[in-house]
């Protein structure tokens, strides 16, 4: 476990939460706010030291969020949700999609989980660094929306990464997979990175339009 951020109340909606950042990713997205956690490694805390954190915090935060890197690269990360659990607080998650098959197996451990639709599912080079994962992503999503638990799909927005074709694509493969609503974020730059990759640009209202035509619930988080 990389870093705790001790208190958000944006990152698990409708609860006051704590977020551990877990260490190690095998994407390399360019829009990526937390390069430094790319890298696998085991992290500067224990999960003693969350249910530590967790004990202290009893009466003033009721969640906890697992971030990355990639959380489901973890192996210990069920144990860590369940040992959350027992101490009362609601559970959440953070994922890309990357390892479908882990993230299956921890579904019944979350309240909540945010899903990263990162990329055509044809094409997931210009997003991630990696090609071929869309079978993977595809799968991710069917668990979740299958699990019927309660989430937020949602996508990380450049032009210069996903043309107006690619977000089309996307939309109506949420569509085709039932998906009932989605988030689009355009990219900003952070302040902590001395050299951002990218310059920060506004989502065109016309395309907007045609994504809601092909999928209604589709939100725009300035």
């Amino acid at each position: 476990m990389a870093a705790l951020t001790p208190f958000s109340s944006l990152d698990f909606p409708g609860h006051l939460a704590a977020i551990v950042h877990l260490q190690g990713c095998p994407l390399a997205c360019p829009y990526c706010h937390s390069p430094h956690l790319q890298p696998p490694g085991p992290g500067a805390l224990s999960p003693r030291d969350i249910t530590g954190f967790l004990a202290s915090r009893r009466g003033l935060l009721d969640g906890i969020v697992f971030s990355g890197g990639e959380p489901c690269a973890q192996a210990g990360l069920a144990d860590a949700l369940a040992a959350c659990r027992a101490q009362g607080y609601a559970t959440a998650l953070h994922s890309a999609g990357t390892y479908p098959r882990a993230l299956a197996r921890l579904l019944p451990l979350l309240d909540w989980i945010g899903l990263d639709w990162k990329a055509p599912l044809d094409d997931t080079t210009p997003t991630t660094g990696r090609a071929g994962l869309g079978p993977r992503f595809a799968l991710a999503l069917h668990a979740v929306l299958e699990a019927g638990i309660a989430h937020e799909i949602r996508t990380t927005w450049h032009p210069t990464l996903l043309p107006p074709a690619a977000m089309l694509a996307m939309a109506g493969q949420l569509a085709r997979m039932r998906a009932g609503s989605w988030v689009i974020q355009p990219y900003w730059r952070p302040a902590h990175l001395k050299a951002p990759p990218l310059r920060e640009a506004a989502f065109p209202p016309a395309l907007l339009a045609q994504i809601r035509a092909i999928l209604p619930n589709t939100a725009l988080r300035q």
